[in-house]
């Protein structure tokens, strides 16, 4: 099974939109993929839903913050790392990736993707990651 972290902005379509991002959370309730989360993740997913732009109300957001919890790893990076010089916060992402021993992080930030890898990491879109895991399924 994949090992895999989902920035926040993956959590944020999926629970918003149909698409890519939502399967990628699918696949995850599902038991397809191990998904990591860590607390700076989870307070970012808390913060951007609460905006005026998608307006959850308090239940709403509680109910999918405990959602995730049942389908996710929670992970507690040990170790900071400092890639990102022009977006600081997506730092946490890789902090997350590498704590949860992820082969994956999935994502749809253009400062993440621009690296490529980090370690073991592949740092890949949603479409991608759809590809991949459909190839790995079939791989078995």
């Amino acid at each position: 099974m994949l090992r895999v972290t989902a920035d926040t902005n993956i959590f944020i379509s999926g629970l918003n939109f149909r698409g890519n991002p939502r399967r990628v959370l699918e696949m995850a309730e599902e038991g397809l993929i191990h998904l990591s989360v860590s607390d700076d993740i989870l307070y970012e997913i808390e913060e951007v839903l609460r905006r005026p732009k998608f307006g959850w109300p308090e239940a709403e957001i509680e109910g999918a913050l405990k959602q995730i919890a049942r389908f996710c790893e929670h992970v507690e990076p040990k170790h900071r790392v400092d890639v990102v010089k022009d977006d600081p916060d997506d730092n946490h992402i890789l902090e997350c990736a590498l704590a949860g021993k992820s082969e994956y992080l999935v994502t749809g930030d253009k400062h993440l993707l621009t690296i490529g890898t980090l370690g073991t990491v592949r740092i890949v879109t949603p479409a991608d990651f759809v590809e991949i895991q459909a190839q790995h399924g079939r791989g078995r």
